[in-house]
């Protein structure tokens, strides 16, 4: 979490100007291995979820094998949508030279972005589920991530239809907190296990 906020939205609020390709060029030109780095957290980001997904799956497979399984494909399948919007950001560092095409690539790196959040909403609805259905967290955990998966899944969608919808698309931004909701349970209480699992 803290490598894709890093990565996804801290570099980039430093460094990327919309509408100003000049002034982002010469703030990348300047930063170089600051850009690069969000671009490598990005990435290391992308490989420790495949990790935790598999980790999620191993918990919670003996509570609904299908529902995990469809947790861990619409997962993954985000993994190489965003690694290779990454690579948009790459291309946008050889081009600062020629400031509008840079300034596609990033947008390009955007777009990709907002087309892997489809499926980290969609991978949070079985997940939800696998978590209301558990006894190892409450259950307001588990509609936390209904009310995350929503918020992704919607916000994505309408960032690719109706861009100008802002303050609805601000609304379906707050609501992904829900995920934040589970995983700082995890980081802070954990699962409770008992001792057949």
């Amino acid at each position: 979490m803290v490598l894709g906020i890093f990565g996804v939205i801290y570099v980039p609020s430093l460094l990327v100007i919309p509408g100003n390709a000049t002034t982002t060029a010469a703030n990348i030109i300047a930063n170089d291995f600051l850009f690069r780095s969000g671009i490598i957290a990005s990435l290391l980001t992308q490989l420790a979820f495949i990790f935790a997904v598999l980790l999620l799956y191993k918990l919670f497979e003996s509570i609904n094998k299908d529902q995990a399984l469809l947790m861990v494909v619409l997962a993954l399948v985000s993994v190489p949508i965003a690694m290779l919007s990454s690579l948009s950001n790459l291309a946008a560092i050889y081009s600062v030279n020629q400031p509008q095409q840079m300034m596609l690539f990033l947008s390009l790196n955007d777009q990709g972005v907002i087309i892997a959040s489809i499926f980290w909403g969609l991978w949070l609805f079985p997940l939800g589920y696998l978590v209301y259905k558990s006894s190892y967290f409450p259950k307001v955990i588990g509609w936390a991530l209904f009310v995350g998966g929503m918020g992704y899944t919607l916000g994505s969608l309408l960032k690719l239809l109706t861009p100008n919808l802002q303050s609805i698309i601000s609304i379906c931004e707050v609501m992904t907190m829900g995920e934040i909701v589970f995983l700082a349970w995890l980081v802070i209480r954990g699962a409770k296990l008992d001792q057949h699992v």
